[in-house]
């Protein structure tokens, strides 16, 4: 599904670094093949940082984390560590 964004603003070179700081978080991650609660509440910090969340930030996540989860490659453990 294409979805369109006709008021979006491009982005900005600092954008362009939260992004490339963003995908390498994650693929630090899920490196293991594995996600934990812990880790998914670092990557949601880090996207929450600058106070605001991107589609892109969004598009990210779901390539590198979500597609993988449904498609098996990547494990996932929500209960918490205590």
């Amino acid at each position: 599904m294409k979805i369109e964004k006709p008021n979006q603003q491009p982005l900005t070179k600092e954008d362009l670094q939260n992004l490339d700081k963003l995908k390498a978080l994650i693929e630090k991650c899920v490196s293991d093949g594995y996600l934990s609660q812990d880790e998914m509440k670092m990557i949601k910090d880090f996207i929450r940082a600058d106070g605001k969340v991107t589609t892109e930030e969004l598009e990210l996540c779901q390539k590198l984390i979500w597609d993988k989860i449904q498609s098996g490659e990547l494990q996932y453990d929500w209960t918490p560590k205590h």
